[in-house]
């Protein structure tokens, strides 16, 4: 009878270390995402919650006065920029990261697409346009583009780069002259992460 409750007893502790070991590493992830917090993040962007943004509804068009919508290239990753026809420097810094950021994805690259929303009437540079083929340039109303996309504090749309998610979702903005291999970074892990685009 002794021995019948020690074997007993052993069953239970061997249950129980068992039980112990399976549970750990859920234990563990608990108490490290809510207790010590990690303070690192592994994105170079900054991620936008596409609730807060949803894609507006824009009366946008082709330079030639078609009328298009950035819907339309769902399906698509999409980095995208907004500024007036008059490219200075940064906006062509811009134009040429983005260029740049497209071929750097490999064979990745045509799920990526380029966009730039231009939020004037006034005509564009035809070196600029030529230099700068491939990428899609889109008439927008400027009102609707700034309420739309986020700017740091005392910042404007024009000073960043944003990245569209296949399914329409505006999702990430990089900073003002942002770090390309830091973008470069972000865009392999987003493109590797999804299964769509």
């Amino acid at each position: 009878m002794a021995e019948k409750t020690i074997n007993r007893a052993r069953g239970r502790w061997k249950l129980f270390a068992v039980l112990a070991v399976c549970a750990s590493p859920l234990v563990a992830s608990y108490i490290t995402y809510y207790v010590i917090k990690p303070s690192s993040r592994n994105n170079y962007g900054t991620l936008i919650d596409p609730r807060e943004r949803p894609m507006p509804v824009m009366a946008t068009r082709t330079l030639a006065g078609d009328p298009v919508t950035l819907q339309s290239l769902n399906g698509k990753w999409i980095m995208l920029k907004a500024g007036g026809s008059d490219c200075g420097q940064a906006c062509q810094d811009q134009l040429f990261t983005m260029r740049q950021l497209r071929t750097m994805q490999g064979k990745e690259m045509d799920r990526v697409e380029r966009v730039w929303l231009i939020t004037d009437e006034q005509p564009l540079d035809t070196l600029l346009m030529r230099v700068n083929d491939g990428t899609r340039m889109l008439r927008a109303p400027a009102g609707t583009v700034d309420k739309w996309l986020p700017v740091e504090a005392g910042g404007k749309a024009e000073e960043h780069i944003y990245i569209i998610d296949p399914r329409g979702n505006l999702m990430m903005r990089f900073p003002k002259n942002p770090d390309p291999a830091k973008m470069k970074k972000d865009i392999g892990k987003l493109l590797k992460a999804s299964a769509i685009g």
